[in-house]
Parts: C-alpha cells; sequence; structure tokens
C-alpha cells in the first residue's frame, strides 16, 4: 500500500527517515526473532512469564505479526518514491519465498517450487533493476540502511531557461519540419494506454521519410521490458526501438524529442544535483536535442 500510495502520488515521495532508523528495524527483527523461538518452545518464555503454554504461542504469534507489519511499513515508508519500482520487485521476490515456505509445511513439492520459480525471479528482477538504477541493492533491500537522508543547503540549485506551454498544433508543425525524431516513452504512457496513438504517430512520420526511433530507458514504465512490450502491442517494428545505451550519444543529433510520461528518466538533475532522489541513476540526456517536447500532468518538476 506504501509503495502504490507513492507511485500513485497519494503520500510524499520522500523517505522516511526516523532517528535511529537501523536500530530501530535491527530491534523489530530481534523481537520478531524471540517471538518466533517462544513460539517454536514455549519453555523458554514460560521460565519468565506465568503463563500456560498455548497462551504463550498465541501471544507470541500476535505480536510477532504486529511488529513484521510495523517492520514492513517501517521499510518501505523509508525507501523514497524514485526507488519503488525496485521495493516492488523485492515484494514480489519476498511473496515467491513465503509461498515456497508453505510448500514446505504443507508437503507440497509443487507450491514450493513454484514459490521458488517466483522467488528468484522477482530476485534476479531486483538485481537487473538495481543495476540500470544505481541503487546498492542491499540497502533497498534493508530500507535504506546504511544511508544517511540528504539535507538541503540553503543554495537551491537554480535551474537555467524558461517553461514553454506548447500547444498541439506547435507539436505538429515542429514534427513535421523535424528530420530527426526520438520518442521516449514512459510509465505515464502505460497509464494512459497511449501505445496505439504514439504508434500511428510513428508510422505516419516514417511515411513522410523521416527518422524515427524509440529510446527506452532500462526502467521505464516501472519495470525492466514493460515498454518494449507496449510498443510490439502496438506492433511498433522492432528495428526502431533502441535501448539507453544505443541512442543516448546521439540526442545531439536529434532535432525533435518527444518525452510521453517518463520525467524521471530524462531528468538532468540524475546528474547535475546531488539534492535530487534520483542521483546518480543514468539517464537518457534529451536536453542535448535541439527542441523537447515533455507531455505530462504536472508542469516545473522534470
Amino acid at each position: 500500500m506504501v509503495a502504490y500510495g507513492k507511485l500513485a502520488g497519494m503520500l510524499s515521495s520522500k523517505a522516511l527517515s526516523l532517528p535511529g532508523r537501523d536500530a530501530l528495524n535491527l530491534s523489530m527483527i530481534s523481537i520478531c526473532a524471540l517471538g518466533m523461538a517462544s513460539f517454536l518452545n514455549p519453555s523458554l518464555g514460560g521460565e519468565i512469564l506465568s503463563v500456560d503454554p498455548e497462551t504463550l504461542r498465541l501471544g507470541s504469534l500476535a505480536t510477532a505479526a504486529g511488529v513484521s507489519s510495523i517492520l514492513g511499513l517501517h521499510l518501505t515508508a523509508s525507501i523514497g518514491g524514485a526507488d519503488m519500482p525496485v521495493v516492488i520487485t523485492v515484494l514480489n521476490s519476498y511473496s515467491g519465498w513465503a509461498l515456497c515456505a508453505e510448500g514446505f509445511m504443507l508437503g507440497d513439492p509443487l507450491l514450493a517450487q513454484v514459490g521458488a520459480l517466483i522467488g528468484f525471479s522477482g530476485a534476479i528482477l531486483t538485481w537487473i533493476m538495481c543495476e540500470a538504477m544505481g541503487r546498492n541493492i542491499v540497502s533497498v533491500i534493508l530500507g535504506g540502511a546504511g544511508t544517511t537522508q540528504v539535507v538541503s543547503s540553503d543554495s537551491k540549485t537554480e535551474y537555467e531557461g524558461e517553461i514553454t506551454i506548447a500547444t498541439v498544433d506547435n507539436v505538429v508543425e515542429t514534427l513535421l519540419e523535424a528530420k530527426n525524431i526520438m520518442i521516449v516513452p514512459g510509465y505515464g504512457l502505460a497509464v494512459a494506454q497511449a501505445q496505439f496513438a504514439v504508434a500511428d504517430i510513428a508510422k505516419r512520420l516514417k511515411a513522410m521519410g523521416k527518422n524515427v526511433r524509440f529510446g527506452i530507458h532500462p526502467v521505464a514504465g516501472r519495470m525492466p521490458g514493460q515498454l518494449n512490450v507496449l510498443l510490439a502491442e502496438a506492433s511498433v517494428p522492432y528495428d526502431i526501438v533502441f535501448e539507453m545505451e544505443e541512442v543516448n550519444e546521439d540526442f545531439e543529433n536529434v532535432d525533435v524529442t518527444l518525452v510521453i510520461g517518463a520525467s524521471d528518466t530524462v531528468s538532468s538533475a540524475a546528474e547535475d544535483d546531488p539534492n535530487c532522489s534520483i542521483y546518480g541513476m543514468p539517464v537518457l540526456r534529451v536536453w542535448k536535442s535541439g527542441q523537447v517536447f515533455v507531455l505530462k500532468r504536472t508542469i516545473g518538476n522534470t
């Protein structure tokens, strides 16, 4: 729920940074471990607490469940909104391992095998996304453990230039005059289900003899390969779809770039602003194009 809230903009995308965050997480993990131990062996807690074994087991189970819920909430909230896609893959992997453990408990080999498959695939996907976003996988899994919250200085980063709001006619006219066109789709395109409309635009421009290409960031669309699948669904030819590494050095030769719901993956702040939440993440350098049109729901935070 926390991951969904941050991705949907319902919650603040800032990472929660409580005092003694790592110590707090370790304490909750220790409480969960003690609860599990007393549940498996009531005699451990029976010597301290004067309760019968069944009551102790029930109390230990309830305590471990409650603390685990708070721990999961805190771990997820301690990670910034920019890293939520990675958190989702981690949680997906966790669900697989939980299913695997359930298979062992029930003596069901098929359940254990399916759970292991989900767990391993989620773990591999998490590793791929962390590599693409320049994130430490251990830090993400442990809720930002070992990292410090960036304290904003009094001198804020100032960006040059002004925001110009374009009309549909402006964009059409510019596209008709351009020769080299790059389309950078992102999560916004997936949400709007605009792949068919964009594919039709690309097809018409190609028919006019223009060089139209799609530049895909490794984690565009919140999941590796999601945009590739959507474009394939819209019958976009594979030979005009390129990965970030293949086109990033060619933006200086691009006349017009259309950024469709891909603000995070094209933000220059990832390279220039240490206070940025995605600082260090490789991005598509669209700002080197002749002109850039950004299609997004808000203005001024790209």
